[in-house]
């Protein structure tokens, strides 16, 4: 049984929360409302870059551009982050189509080019990485559940083997069949459940 973790509300507190996260941590989050996901993204996010960690992002051009805007709020000079290498934004379809074959993640290419990413993101001085990923949020809307589910694995041997934390989050409104069962097990192949 993995934990179900309340997510503190109030941006100092959210702070609090992703600032506790250990290495090797696998988060999954599933949302009703994109704000309250954009907050907790947001949390995650500038958390890794103030504390001075490579941050991956994979996500949605949508949530791409809302992330942007919230972190330049907070005054992160995301551009700064960017050229330095400490902040890598990545669209989710696109790295996708990066290893994905006949609609199955490739392991091998899925690890060579995540891994490449990783260790950009460590930079010279092996700094402590943050990734989050929605590209399973993507085959999961796609439908292709088995897929999603196999890609969520690929990422937690990873995560193990390169001591990254892994925030992955999920529209509840995308189970729909069999939804109980559907969360369940997404959930169990994740560390934490944040709600």
């Amino acid at each position: 049984m993995h934990s179900v973790e309340i997510l503190p509300s109030g941006s100092p507190d959210i702070d609090i929360f992703w600032g506790e996260i250990s290495p090797c941590e696998h988060l999954v989050q599933i949302y009703y409302d994109n704000s309250v996901f954009l907050d907790s993204l947001e949390g995650f996010v500038a958390g890794g870059i103030s504390a001075g960690d490579g941050v991956v992002v994979i996500a949605t051009p949508a949530h791409l551009l809302a992330l942007g805007d919230r972190l330049m709020k907070r005054g992160i000079n995301v551009r700064a982050a960017l050229q330095a290498e400490q902040y890598f934004a990545l669209d989710a379809e696109e790295t996708l189509s990066k290893f994905m074959i006949n609609g199955w993640p490739d392991p091998v290419l899925f690890r060579d080019l995540v891994a490449s990413i990783l260790q950009r993101a460590k930079g010279g001085s092996n700094r402590h990485v943050r990734a989050f990923g929605e590209m399973v949020a993507v085959l999961w809307s796609q439908g292709n559940n088995n897929a999603t589910v196999r890609l969520e694995h690929l990422w937690h041997r990873l995560c193990q083997e390169q001591s990254f934390s892994l925030f992955c989050a999920y529209p509840r409104s995308g189970f729909t069949v069999d939804a109980h069962e559907s969360i369940r097990e997404i959930c169990a192949t994740h560390s934490r459940v944040v709600s």
